[in-house]
């Protein structure tokens, strides 16, 4: 996949996940966080494949 997409889906994770957060839902909140990490280009990718 495109970095670009990849990014801008992280950002939305990690965005909806603060908003969680900030309502109360701390484990949903926490989790969203996490995932924007993982599928983020910067982080570990869950979609990069190993070579």
């Amino acid at each position: 996949m495109n970095a670009t997409i990849l990014w801008v889906i992280a950002v939305i994770l990690v965005i909806v996940g603060i908003v969680q957060l900030l309502q109360g839902q701390l484990i949903f909140g926490i989790v969203l966080i996490v995932l924007g990490c993982l599928v983020g280009p910067g982080g570990v990718s869950v979609f990069r494949t190993r070579r």
